[in-house]
């Protein structure tokens, strides 16, 4: 009877056509931020939210990836940890062949048949891998990871990462810096010489050094960065000083000869950090593999043709739809029409809990990606409707030190259709160019709705139980 003798009490939810008529009205209403689930995916949804499994299967798979503790304990040569017969390539992403592959991954992968003496010219390069006589293989099938293009050749040097808690292990190569860069798609010979450079001083300094040091706690490294403004996926400032000032003693100590430029490198490069903490959230991820039932990703990953997604409980399959082309900002006259599709694994850090999912810990991004620092803060807040947990160790001072939502369910996903925050930075389209920017890019909803359909079938039924 209160209800009926009270005033009204209205709450408004979807479009806001009432909403707006009873504020006209002076009616006080209380919206709500309902959404239907994603088209087509009713059906799926419920049959996996009625799994017995499900939550059991969750709470394990997102305790995995939290409690995983990475530690960088060596670097060392792709062909020393990697199954890499000659002449194979790994790249980022799902699978992709040379026909469909974009521009700036067949930039890269023409420097790196350069780079590894496979090819006389650019042309030769070309020809080879036009006629299939190059291996491709995502680099996420070999534990590894690679930003961008993330072309992985067997001279390359590999931070190896492993788990201290699972014992997992991941890889990742050496950051080359911003530009013209091979992961990019560029492949001039600036970005050959550099390429030599690491391969002849960078990687004998940097992996005598970590000998010398010891396992280093990328986790504690990677907290610490949060609270002093990094995202950890495209600002890594903070990240990449503080390893630095862990290895700068064993540098020169290992290498007083050529520590001087190892460290002005590593110094001048902001994005060093991109690489280790990749691998970290790569080993993170794969503890978190292989859970029946779990609808937990474990893997997002584009190779500028396609995104994907890999989920605990469906083992190595791969839900792709195509890449969308990023919305941000652009270097000097470079536009849209200059941008190829999104790129590279570096989506393991959203997929861990950090990256676009973490942006409100590092309001200085959007002079980086675009938007303002309002943007950023409701960037983090939405994810949280979308992740399982919030990280106990990668927590952001701007909510509280409330940790980072990390854990994305496919069910949570479906059912409000909101998609993962992803920063990126933009490669140029065609093969050679280089970077032209860095913004923000949607993943293909159906890369998601296909992996829901997909668990959906394998879901047990409650009544057969």
């Amino acid at each position: 009877m209160t209800l009926l003798s009270g005033p009204p009490r209205v709450v408004t939810a979807g479009v806001d056509l009432l909403r707006e008529a009873l504020d006209a009205q002076a009616v006080p209403t209380t919206p709500v931020d309902w959404r239907p689930p994603l088209p087509g995916t009713a059906g799926a949804l419920a049959r996996v939210l009625a799994d017995p499994r499900r939550r059991a299967a969750n709470a394990r798979a997102v305790d995995r990836l939290t409690s995983s503790r990475p530690l960088l304990v060596s670097v060392r040569r792709a062909s020393e940890l990697l199954d890499l017969p000659q002449p194979m390539f790994l790249h980022a992403g799902p699978p992709l062949d040379w026909e469909r592959a974009s521009g700036p991954m067949r930039g890269a992968l023409i420097g790196a048949m350069l780079l590894e003496g496979y090819a006389l010219d650019e042309e030769d390069a070309r020809a080879r891998l036009e006629s299939g006589a190059v291996r491709l293989e995502p680099c996420h099938h070999h534990r590894t990871v690679g930003p961008m293009a993330g072309v992985v050749s067997p001279s390359m040097w590999m931070f190896e990462v492993r788990d201290d808690v699972h014992g997992g292990v991941a890889y990742c190569s050496l950051n080359e810096g911003l530009g013209r860069v091979l992961r990019y798609g560029a492949f001039g010979p600036e970005v050959l010489d550099r390429l030599g450079w690491m391969d002849h001083v960078l990687g004998p300094v940097l992996s005598a050094a970590v000998e010398l040091a010891g396992p280093i706690d990328l986790r504690a490294l990677a907290a610490q960065a949060l609270q002093m403004g990094d995202e950890l996926h495209n600002r890594n400032r903070a990240a990449t000083s503080l390893l630095l000032r862990e290895l700068a003693p064993y540098v020169v100590n290992a290498a007083p000869g050529h520590a001087a430029e190892v460290l002005r490198f590593v110094g001048g490069n902001d994005h060093f950090f991109l690489n280790p903490v990749m691998a970290a959230a790569k080993v993170s991820a794969d503890a978190a593999r292989d859970v029946p039932g779990s609808s937990l990703v474990v893997a997002m990953a584009r190779n500028g043709t396609d995104f994907g997604v890999q989920v605990s409980g469906l083992g190595d399959r791969w839900f792709t739809g195509p890449a969308g082309v990023p919305d941000g900002l652009y270097l000097g006259a470079y536009g849209p029409a200059d941008a190829n599709p999104d790129i590279g694994d570096s989506t393991i850090t959203e997929t861990a809990g950090l990256g676009g999912f973490a942006m409100a810990a590092a309001p200085a991004i959007v002079r980086f990606v675009g938007g303002d620092v309002a943007d950023a803060v409701a960037a983090t807040r939405s994810m949280y409707e979308i992740t399982l947990a919030e990280h106990p160790a990668y927590q952001i001072p701007a909510l509280g030190f409330r940790g980072t939502p990390v854990g994305i369910d496919l069910t949570l996903v479906a059912r409000t259709g909101l998609l993962p925050v992803v920063n990126t930075g933009i490669a140029g389209r065609v093969a050679g160019t280089g970077q032209v920017g860095a913004g923000l890019v949607s993943p293909p909803v159906e890369a998601f709705t296909s992996a829901l359909r997909a668990l959906a079938e394998s879901a047990l039924d409650p009544f057969d139980q």
